[in-house]
């Protein structure tokens, strides 16, 4: 079992930014990549951004890209999102969530983002 906590969401300003944390506790050995997603009201989860243990080059969704950075620490268990240039539109519960090699998927509780214009 792997166990996620996030922090680090709240209200911000348009063009702001904020930084997404989430720490990782359990097994987390067997972790392969970390990613990010996020839920809008009224709409579906939609992929973010994730990261490999390997290192390769990170992925992001097209509406983030070029504003949003996501990186890992294996050391302390962590994934942060580093979002800038915030639009409302990036309004949205924003949850962590981390595949190990074995194929199994864990998610957090997720955190609130608001981005008022």
């Amino acid at each position: 079992q792997v166990q996620l906590a996030e922090s680090g969401g709240g209200l911000v300003q348009a063009g702001g930014s904020l930084r997404l944390s989430c720490a990782a506790s359990g097994r987390t050995y067997s972790i392969n990549a970390m990613k990010w997603f996020r839920q809008a009201p009224g709409k579906e989860r939609e992929f973010v951004a994730s990261i490999t243990r390997s290192g390769s080059t990170p992925v992001y969704a097209d509406s983030v890209k070029g504003r949003f950075t996501i990186s890992r620490d294996d050391a302390k268990n962590t994934v942060t999102l580093q979002m800038n240039s915030l639009k409302p539109e990036d309004t949205a519960v924003y949850y962590c969530n981390v595949r190990t090699f074995g194929a199994n998927n864990y998610w957090g509780q997720g955190t609130q983002v608001t981005v008022a214009s």
